[in-house]
């Protein structure tokens, strides 16, 4: 079976930045025993060293002026569409830097989705709006159905 990696990225003090790491808590007792699961909140560049082998699925909060709550799905075969699309980061180095560097290096995982949400709120605090708490609902299940399918096909 093929290994799957469950990634939730953000910082749980910046409020709409918290949705990739609550997206990932929520989900992880529903999904199956051999699913791993991880939350980022530091150096993203450390998921060079964990992703190689593996199909992954990621949640991070992003910023594209789009509507608060809005759910967008990227997967590695549209990943240019990163460079046009804005992740919120309170870090040096951001998800799209990332994969990019994945890309130079030949570090990328075997398989990656990405659900980007749109955030409202990214002040200093906790807490989600009300948009972006919907919205990690709905991710939580687009996760479930992406390991499903990933299981299905693999």
């Amino acid at each position: 079976m093929r290994r799957t990696l469950l990634i939730g990225i953000g910082n749980p003090y910046r409020r709409d930045d918290a949705a990739g790491i609550i997206a990932v808590q929520r989900a992880r007792p529903l999904l199956p025993k051999h699913v791993e699961s991880l939350e980022c909140t530091g150096d993203l560049t450390a998921l060079l060293a964990v992703w190689q082998g593996a199909r992954c699925i990621i949640v991070d909060a992003m910023r594209s002026d789009g509507v608060p709550g809005t759910v967008v799905r990227i997967d590695s075969q549209k990943l240019p569409l990163l460079a046009e699309l804005h992740f919120f980061s309170t870090h040096a180095v951001g998800l799209p830097e990332v994969i990019g560097l994945a890309r130079a290096l030949g570090r990328l995982p075997d398989e990656l989705v990405l659900f980007g949400i749109e955030g409202a709120d990214f002040s200093e605090g906790e807490g989600l709006s009300p948009e972006v708490e919907k919205a990690v609902e709905d991710v939580v299940r687009y996760i479930l159905r992406e390991v499903l399918e990933g299981e299905a096909n693999a």
